[in-house]
């Protein structure tokens, strides 16, 4: 897979992971963490995120021979987002989805759970959708939201 695609893949994603974690209501209207508190271990989860799915990329590319110079096919890339960034999702959405809503600008954080539930929506649908960039991906909206928030790291393009 390229780099280009490993990045975009990543960026995307681990917005979309993030944000899926942030408002969860588990019942419990006892928030612990402040937003500052929230946004660093959010921030702390994506980094780990990021290094966890491009070591998933490199595996998948070598699996399927594929150079970084070589674009991978429509198959491999829908392969790819289900075998390596839908495993991931899974476990970034459990460990943010653990932190709770933050006690202060809660909201906020619900309003980038909203946009990031909907382009997780959209990739589930058709995983290839993932390697848009820019405007056209579905995470454009979560991505712009997460980084005004502070998740600097999860809203990365």
């Amino acid at each position: 897979m390229s780099e280009r695609l490993i990045s975009m893949a990543v960026a995307a994603l681990t917005i979309a992971l993030v944000a899926a974690g942030c408002g969860g209501d588990d019942g419990d209207s006892t928030a612990t963490l402040t937003k500052a508190q929230f946004v660093k271990k959010g921030n702390a989860i994506c980094a780990a995120g990021n290094k966890e799915i491009e070591a998933g990329f490199e595996s998948f590319a070598k699996e399927h021979n594929l150079s970084k110079n070589q674009q991978p096919t429509k198959a491999e890339l829908t392969e790819a987002a289900e075998t390596v960034l839908t495993p991931a999702i899974a476990k970034q959405v459990h460990a943010i989805g653990a932190l709770g809503t933050p006690s202060t600008d809660g909201k906020g954080a619900e309003e980038v759970l909203d946009a990031a539930e909907e382009a997780l929506e959209k990739i589930e649908e058709e995983p290839v959708l993932i390697t848009k960039s820019g405007s056209k991906s579905p995470f454009a909206k979560a991505n712009a939201m997460a980084r005004e928030y502070g998740l600097t790291t999860c809203g990365e393009e």
